[in-house]
């Protein structure tokens, strides 16, 4: 079986987030960059599934020259090749991103045969559109389950499931298919010093794709309203004692 895994280069979660002067960009001078605990996820489940069905798993990014590092971090842990398509580092809208990697699946199985499964996280640590992978796999007509948190292989079919209010919903269905996983699927390994070193000599193919006209067009960026946490001293001393019951009065505790 072959298994396609999308990943997003992503600042760090967590890194504070400095926009450029003109509001288009993210200043990441300062930044460390990874992938999502979504695509990590992605990423180990189509290792193990070559592991235990055998076949190939190959890994995919739309980014910068610097997104190699993403790549061959995620060959180190097992993904047999890997897929750049380079940019000049300009953030792309879904709509376009979605084309490129519609474009690119479409030319790799021409030459290679196709994809049983293609896997993207839930949605991008960054952005969180939730459309990327759900506009692919209507490209290419193909089902898709997005919110995964487990995958069984069965015959000519993949059983999909995700978490619900009530339980698990179950998905049946046929392949080749588009999944879109969360994280807590699996346990993601760690990539080992011989992963690394067989990663730097593994495939890597460059493609440099043209983002196609219409779409989504940025305005700018702009950081979300920070929260302010008041704070009230009650009192100190046995006198506060009086303020905290009425206090907790209110909060209906008494």
């Amino acid at each position: 079986m072959q298994v396609l895994v999308c990943v997003k280069r992503v600042p760090v979660i967590g890194g504070r987030i400095v926009l450029t002067p003109d509001e288009q960009e993210i200043d990441a001078r300062y930044l460390g960059f990874t992938v999502s605990p979504h695509e990590e996820c992605g990423v180990e489940e189509a290792v193990r599934l070559i592991e235990g069905h055998g076949g190939a798993s190959v890994v995919l990014t739309l980014g910068p020259p610097e997104a190699e590092e993403q790549l061959r971090d995620a060959m180190a842990l097992g993904a047999d090749r890997a897929i750049l398509l380079q940019t000049d580092g300009a953030d792309w809208d879904p709509m376009a991103t979605a084309r490129a990697i519609t474009r690119t699946i479409r030319d790799q199985e021409s030459a290679n045969g196709a994809f049983d499964l293609v896997l993207f996280g839930n949605e991008s640590a960054d952005s969180c559109g939730h459309q990327v992978g759900v506009r692919v796999a209507h490209a290419l007509g193909r089902p898709c389950v997005t919110g995964v948190k487990a995958i069984e292989l069965g015959a000519g079919g993949v059983v999909a499931r995700r978490e619900a209010a009530s339980g698990w919903e179950v998905f049946e269905v046929p392949l080749p298919a588009v999944l879109g996983v969360k994280e807590g699927l699996n346990l993601p390994r760690y990539p080992s010093i011989p992963g690394r070193l067989k990663a730097k000599k593994r495939p890597l193919e460059r493609i440099s794709p043209e983002p196609e006209p219409g779409g989504q067009q940025k305005v700018r960026l702009m950081h979300p309203p920070e929260r302010r946490n008041a704070v009230e001293v009650l009192g100190s001393g046995p006198e506060a004692a009086r303020r905290v019951v009425e206090v907790l009065r209110k909060a209906g505790v008494l």
